[in-house]
């Protein structure tokens, strides 16, 4: 049995991570948050820390840990404030985790899992072109820049002290209590409001939040994941348009869609300065998961319409 230590366990992923573990695992876990959770404390030992850097004093944190789970990042922000956004996502996601990971390696932490991002990746591929894991790596943005320089020095600490990483880098993530973009989109479906988003192929890997805790989980343990990296997908790609509609099916509000080609979508994003958005809508961006199945034996344990449909069953509840 593992002690486990926790990092952002108040956030979307490692929240869910907790849950998994605290209620199915017979590890004993210890979290980090930023601010008190009484939630949390109830059922597992909680240890606030203020931030997160190159500073951060981990000494007595990782007192008997086994394994570190690295869930807590500067995520990527719609409307960045800091007027040198690189600078801000390496003092977090950079100096905090290699800080974190060789107080870690000193101490005697066997495996270190680290929860990334496809935007190590890059932003879109070919359509039918799958990233794969060994892909030479392609960041554009500073959040996917910052994962990157995590993950090439996290290599660097395993191969100086013998402690195993895990590196797994997610697509969009989407569950129950999902926000941003994709409860956007949820609200505009169950407001009825028409969209222009019929006529888009394009195909997109998503992740189910359930189905990325399965792999994290499989990650903590499994002698095969030592020093490896893996992308992760619910292993069914969908088009912007069959996203729409099936959701719009889990929710119980028919999507109206109007066939809008892309490329005019595209060229009025372009005249707007929206083209980023116009990409995660219109473009194509999936990943090969066979990496998984062949080397740890994991598939996604959900599917596709039953991670939509519980996300749906929890959106639906909030607005009663």
């Amino acid at each position: 049995m593992a002690r486990i230590l926790l990092t952002g366990a108040s956030g979307f992923v490692g929240g869910a991570v907790h849950e998994c573990l605290s209620k199915h695992s017979p590890h004993k876990l210890t979290v980090v948050v930023r601010k008190p959770i009484p939630a949390l404390a109830a059922t597992t030992s909680v240890t606030q820390v203020e931030q997160i850097d190159g500073l951060t004093d981990w000494s007595s944190i990782l007192l008997d840990c086994n394994v570190v789970v690295h869930a807590a990042a500067r995520v990527h922000v719609m409307h960045e404030s800091s007027l040198d956004p690189l600078e801000a996502f390496r003092k977090v996601n950079v100096e905090g985790t290699l800080n974190l990971a060789r107080q870690a390696a000193q101490r005697g932490v066997g495996r270190f899992v680290f929860i990334s991002s496809i935007k190590v990746n890059g932003e879109g591929t070919p359509l039918n072109v799958p990233y794969t894991a060994d892909d030479e790596p392609a960041p554009t943005d500073p959040y996917g820049i910052s994962k990157m320089e995590a993950e090439k020095g996290l290599t660097l600490i395993a191969s100086q002290t013998g402690m195993e990483v895990v590196i797994i880098r997610p697509v969009l993530v989407y569950g129950p209590g999902v926000k941003a973009n994709f409860l956007n989109m949820m609200r505009w479906l169950y407001k009825g409001i028409p969209l222009p988003f019929g006529a888009i192929d394009n195909r997109r890997s998503l992740v189910a939040l359930d189905n990325l805790v399965d792999l994290i989980v499989t990650c903590i343990d499994h002698p095969l994941a030592a020093n490896q990296v893996f992308l992760v997908s619910d292993g069914e790609d969908l088009s912007t348009t069959e996203l729409l509609k099936r959701m719009g099916g889990a929710l119980g509000k028919p999507a109206r869609l109007l066939a809008i080609p892309s490329g005019i979508l595209n060229f009025s994003a372009a005249l707007l300065a929206k083209k980023s958005i116009s990409q995660r809508l219109c473009g194509s961006l999936q990943v090969d998961i066979s990496k998984n199945r062949e080397l740890l034996g994991w598939a996604p344990p959900l599917s596709v319409d039953k991670a939509l449909d519980a996300t749906a069953k929890c959106f639906i509840d909030s607005c009663a």
